[in-house]
């Protein structure tokens, strides 16, 4: 494929909402250089669900037909690799891949996701997205009922478990440790017949990542069919804190209600900015990055 050295807009991170993004600004005529690596957060996730006309299709299947489609705009380009670099210059941003390659653009959007951080509990990882689950909308529904763990410990305990009752009555809070919760808490989960096991888990038993058994230090195990977990995270890419981009106290890219960040010509859309996670959110996001772009470059040409 043959580049242009100069883009309207570059865009880092190719998913979901890059190429929501993309499709947007394709549309408006614009020169859009997407740059992806190829490794979405939910590559390990067997079926995406609460995305209307797309419940239940494996995530790849969705943004394979969703690339496709962007392709359809003649001013859209794809380059499959890893950005490494961004620098702010007089006419925008330049960026610098893996292989040498350096493009530039007058606009940046990064939809570059953010990285789980995983605990280091055998088969956790293996089962993470197929069912050890981050979110009830997305995957509640397929194991509503059955026997369900949460791992979590305090005032996220709490109010996890309160959420997740919705689901499932055979409902047990895994602490991990001692708990935090107060003694209200403790008593309202009781009282609900909410379980609250404070052992610490050795690993989780599984069969290609589909949980069954938790096994815990003390050697006492239960068999649960998913569990839920709210995993603390980090920015996928390093490049938006390199520019000088703020994060908020929850480690999101903050943005304003046109989805800039706090650098000016630097946007953001998707899970590096939205604190629920969605493929539904990520597009919706992405959507409206595209268009406000497409807005200040408008009013920036009409001065």
């Amino acid at each position: 494929m043959m580049y242009n050295n100069k883009y309207d807009i570059i865009i880092i991170g190719g998913s979901y909402s890059g190429l929501s993004a993309a499709m947007s600004l394709g549309r408006s005529l614009r020169h859009v250089l997407v740059i992806d690596s190829g490794l979405p957060c939910n590559r390990q996730t067997p079926h995406s669900h609460n995305f209307i006309t797309h419940d239940g299709e494996k995530p790849a299947v969705i943004s394979a037909k969703a690339k496709t489609q962007v392709e359809f705009y003649e001013t859209v380009s794809f380059y499959n690799g890893l950005a490494i670099s961004a620098i702010k210059t007089e006419s925008g941003f330049e960026i610098e891949t893996q292989s040498g390659k350096i493009f530039t653009s007058k606009k940046l959007l990064f939809a570059t996701g953010i990285k789980d951080l995983l605990p280091d509990i055998p088969g956790f990882a293996e089962c993470w997205g197929i069912s050890v689950l981050h979110c009830p909308y997305c995957h509640g529904y397929e194991v509503k009922k059955e026997k369900t763990a949460i791992v979590a410990n305090g005032d996220m305990g709490f109010e996890f478990s309160k959420m997740i009752s919705n689901w499932t009555k055979d409902l047990k809070l895994i602490n991990n440790g001692k708990s935090t919760l107060t003694a209200e808490q403790t008593q309202i989960l009781k009282t609900h017949k909410v379980e609250i096991i404070e052992d610490e888990i050795e690993s989780l038993e599984h069969q290609n990542g589909n949980v069954q058994q938790i096994i815990f230090k003390n050697q006492t195990k239960i068999a649960v069919k998913a569990i839920y977990f709210k995993a603390p995270f980090e920015q996928h890419c390093p490049l938006p804190k390199s520019l000088g981009c703020e994060l908020t106290e929850n480690g999101l890219l903050k943005v304003d209600a046109f989805q800039k960040t706090t650098i000016p010509g630097v946007f953001a859309s998707g899970d590096c900015h939205i604190q629920a996670r969605s493929v539904a959110m990520a597009v919706s996001s992405g959507s409206f990055a595209g268009a406000m772009i497409n807005k200040e470059i408008i009013d920036e040409e009409f001065v």
